[in-house]
């Protein structure tokens, strides 16, 4: 889910239902394992930011875990509908670590430690440059009484990448702008229905989330520190194929913004998402 952005990649692990991700943790190191998939979202936004200007966006992505020892790469790539391969696309690498610590107890705690490089292929109208991010993600499968109830809290700081001087003419302040942190806190609650295309049961995932912005825009823009926006959807999985490796994920998400710096207008979007494992 892009938006929930922590983008695509950056939620995998604090958004990801408490079964699945212990599952995922608890797996016997083998062989490297990738995903890769698309997404469609009816309008692009991040961290409480309209990226693209309102305009709906295309994701790309492909991620490859590393024996299964924790250690993995992912890329995702960004493209505005609106703009076909123009200017509006953003393309992010990211090296990650993560595990479980005290696996199996009330405190069990899933974290995810990750660089993310934020590379702009094209000068974006002057609005931007490429930008750097180190983040942790901590989730708590086991913390609260009721089943599918996970808590989580994501920390990123962010600062300037590669110069494009064509975004310093635009806003010579560009590099103070984008330097900071974004603190996210989020709730997720999965619970069963019965199959809705399938015998199987339907996993229903519920997602909430609090952004608190330090004081930065990716678009190298003025912003208010404090709370920008709050953001509450819901998804499912539709597993399909021989191996059970091919998700289909509808999803619909609603934001608060408080902080006009950031966002001046609350924002309903649509998004579906296919992956394929292997």
């Amino acid at each position: 889910m892009t938006r929930v952005v922590f983008a695509a990649v950056l939620l995998t692990a604090a958004a990801a239902g408490a079964e699945e991700a212990q599952n995922d943790f608890e797996e016997t190191p083998k062989e490297p394992h990738t995903m890769i998939g698309t997404t469609w979202d009816s309008q692009y936004i991040w961290r409480g930011f309209d990226i693209f200007r309102d305009a709906g966006a295309v994701h790309m992505m492909a991620d490859l875990n590393l024996f299964d020892s924790g250690f993995g790469v992912s890329a995702v790539g960004h493209q505005s509908i609106s703009d076909a391969f123009g200017q509006l696309q953003r393309w992010d690498g990211t090296l990650y670590y993560q595990n479980v610590l005290w696996s199996g107890e009330p405190l069990a705690t899933n974290f995810r430690l990750g660089y993310v490089y934020y590379y702009y292929p094209k000068t974006n109208f002057g609005l931007t440059e490429d930008l750097m991010e180190g983040h942790v993600i901590l989730s708590w499968p086991n913390l609260l009484p009721i089943q599918g109830l996970q808590p989580s809290y994501a920390f990123a700081y962010m600062w300037p990448g590669r110069t494009n001087h064509w975004a310093h003419v635009v806003n010579p302040t560009f590099d103070e702008d984008v330097k900071g942190m974004f603190q996210i806190l989020m709730l997720d609650y999965a619970f069963t229905v019965p199959g809705l295309l399938t015998p199987d049961d339907q996993v229903i995932k519920l997602h909430s989330e609090l952004v608190w912005n330090g004081g930065l825009s990716p678009l190298g823009a003025k912003v208010d520190s404090g709370f920008s926006d709050a953001v509450i959807g819901a998804s499912t999985d539709f597993v399909f194929g021989a191996d059970r490796n091919i998700v289909l994920t509808p999803a619909v998400y609603y934001q608060f913004s408080f902080e006009d710096t950031v966002n001046p207008d609350n924002e309903f979007w649509a998004s579906v998402s296919l992956k394929y494992a292997f």
